[in-house]
């Protein structure tokens, strides 16, 4: 019995058990031996969990890992007081190399001298011949155990489907079980009331771009002055000039252009043009006062054509699969507006029109690419002089921006918080193409400390785990002119897609255009083709412009942000939803996703019981919700001591 309970971790005794054990088996000599041994030990154990708790306050106030060993030890010696601490062995595992998230964990042992030997030493558990007891004791101290996951949820057209082995649609299926996993961690974090925000969630919806939100137009992270190499890509603002508008023109000074002419407002004026310009000043005719034959003739009502939408392109790489932080000093890494060029007012021999002609070209100009890269006619208001309506979301110059924006890191142990996120998963639309390195890429940068989104703990809080849950139905998409029709055709052949008269070779989207276009400030020498293929590997076609060569370049993307996302210590789930293995690019799909994810702390690979088990669901819409239930369990497990 006494060796059982010297072998009792837990610290809990029977003293009235003891008390009548002692003077049956006998003696003086080991009633000595006993109460100093369960002295010393309870001192022990006493110093141990002071020493944890205290040390736990200076590794969250960012005391590094030597001094918080140093410290560790120097407290829990300092309160042995009756035990030597040359008797004592400490070891400490600092929270990065527990296996549990944020734990420290605290370790001694201890050994005793009996006075009386070797009664004692057989008595209290060793053997006669042992010249000391040994005994070790264990203490954890769970930091701030918090939790920050990013939704990165699919949200292109297909996710309007029926969900494999269900009567509802994919995106439903989605909502519902997105939803229930916001109230299962809510629940738990509700209970959490000695941590602040103890679990937030962020909502990132992707189709063929992401949304950051209008409100951010002004942000320091923005590209407000056209910096970036990426500002100026199919916008050849040197045609417009004083001769064809003398009240509103531009002039060239260094690689910008600056605003000159009666017809810009003081806060455009000798300015630089950007893209956030032609939004502000493109003019329609809202409302006037029309003659017998429907020509506007007074009273005549300006108004924008488009307001930006939100949406912003793709850094170039490798910023594009990067957290790095926007800096002017590197304008690379800047973010800039998505604005889908007006393209060519010509149809083809099959007449096809372009896939994004919204606007008039103006221009009598022989050569497509100029006729869309013509600037005059962003800032005609009167063309036809009629009254045109305004263009909104995923139309005009925000095409291919189709999303609700991003809901950056909300704490959902509120009411209030858990609401907001579920009503934001309840707003998504599903239509548009498929770029998850995209949508992933903006997925981590909610989760860091640093801008775009400041809502995340620094990266070196170590009781916060930073969580990216990446969902798809399909393998990642960027089309090529012929292959998609963006618009109604009233002609022939329209099932062929639309014309690419100007040499886009893509529809365009957050990678812009596949084409080099009119770059004038080149990402690295020479700059020769499209944001897609930059970085990527031999094993991929710089002259391929297919959908098929697309995907493979996009995918090989996201392989590299997949490990540079891990390696910065945010662990990746991933879910491949209703994706068909007999199909080529779909299991590539599956199997990147699968090499994406990070390896579970809590669970084996049931086919391999050697190796952690990937965080990893290929799903159905039947099995969507249970697949949501258990990744709520394997995020409960990343909050909870074993």
């Amino acid at each position: 019995m006494i060796r059982r309970f010297l072998c009792d971790k837990r610290g809990n005794y029977a003293l009235m058990t003891v008390i009548t054990m002692i003077p049956l088996m006998g003696g003086v000599a080991l009633a000595i031996d006993y109460t100093e041994l369960i002295r010393e030990r309870q001192e022990t154990l006493n110093a141990l969990d002071a020493a944890g708790l205290a040390t736990a306050q200076q590794i969250v106030a960012g005391a590094s890992d030597a001094d918080a060993v140093t410290y560790a030890k120097q407290f829990f010696e300092a309160n042995l007081r009756h035990v030597l601490p040359s008797n004592t062995t400490l070891t400490v595992t600092l929270p990065k190399d527990n296996t549990g998230s944020g734990t420290l964990v605290m370790q001694a042992t201890m050994k005793y001298q009996p006075y009386f030997l070797p009664v004692a030493a057989a008595l209290l558990g060793g053997k006669a011949s042992d010249t000391t007891i040994n005994f070790a004791a264990k203490s954890e101290v769970k930091l701030k155990d918090t939790l920050e996951v990013a939704l990165v949820l699919d949200n292109s057209g297909s996710m309007a489907e029926l969900g494999h082995g269900s009567s509802k649609v994919r995106f439903d299926l989605l909502k519902s079980a997105a939803k229930q996993l916001v109230d299962q961690l809510a629940g738990q974090a509700q209970l959490m009331k000695q941590v602040a925000q103890p679990v937030q969630f962020s909502l990132v919806p992707f189709a063929a771009s992401v949304n950051v939100g209008p409100a951010n137009a002004t942000a320091a992270w923005m590209d407000t002055t056209g910096l970036s190499p990426l500002d100026q890509e199919n916008l050849d603002w040197s045609t417009l000039t004083s001769t064809n508008s003398p009240n509103q023109y531009a002039v060239k000074s260094g690689s910008n252009y600056y605003a000159k002419g009666s017809s810009w407002d003081t806060t455009q004026l000798d300015h630089v043009l950007t893209r956030f310009s032609i939004y502000k000043w493109m003019k329609r005719i809202a409302s006037c006062t029309k003659n017998g034959s429907g020509v506007c003739t007074s009273n005549i009502v300006y108004a924008p054509i488009a307001t930006w939408g939100g949406c912003v392109e793709s850094r170039p790489y490798p910023y594009n699969i990067q957290d790095t932080p926007a800096s002017t000093s590197t304008p690379a890494t800047l973010f800039v507006p998505m604005f889908a060029p007006d393209e060519t007012d010509n149809v083809d021999s099959y007449s096809h029109p372009a896939n994004n002609n919204w606007h008039a070209d103006i221009t009598t100009n022989t050569s497509n690419t100029t006729r869309q890269k013509y600037m005059p006619k962003y800032f005609n208001a009167g063309v036809g002089n009629k009254v045109t309506p305004a263009y909104g979301m995923n139309a005009g110059p925000n095409a291919s921006c189709s999303t609700t924006a991003i809901t950056p890191l909300t704490d959902v142990s509120t009411t209030t918080g858990a609401n907001t996120v579920k009503t934001a998963i309840d707003a998504m639309v599903d239509v548009g193409a498929t770029n998850v390195p995209e949508g992933m890429a903006w997925g981590w940068r909610t989760l860091s400390s640093t801008a775009p989104f400041t809502e995340g703990r620094p990266e070196t809080n170590k009781g916060n785990d930073k969580v990216l849950i990446v969902l798809t139905d399909g393998a990642n998409t960027y089309y090529t002119p012929d292959s998609v029709s963006a618009q109604t055709y009233s002609g022939t052949n329209y099932w062929s897609g639309g014309n690419d008269l100007a040499g886009n070779k893509a529809i365009y989207s957050a990678l812009g255009y596949l084409a080099y276009g009119t770059q004038t400030k080149p990402l690295n020498s020479p700059y020769t083709y499209g944001r897609p293929f930059l970085g990527t590997s031999n094993a991929i076609s710089k002259t391929d412009y297919s959908n098929a060569n697309y995907t493979k370049a996009m995918s090989e993307h996201f392989a590299t942000l997949c490990n540079n996302a891990k390696a910065a210590g945010v662990i990746v789930m991933t879910i491949a939803l209703d994706l068909d293995s007999t199909n080529t690019a779909e299991a590539a799909q599956m199997t990147a996703l699968k090499t994406c994810s990070s390896d579970s702390r809590f669970r084996m690979d049931p086919t391999d019981p050697s190796k952690p088990a990937k965080l990893f669901w290929n799903s159905t819409g039947a099995s969507l919700s249970d697949d949501f239930k258990e990744i709520g369990s394997e995020l409960s497990n990343l909050r909870i001591v074993g």
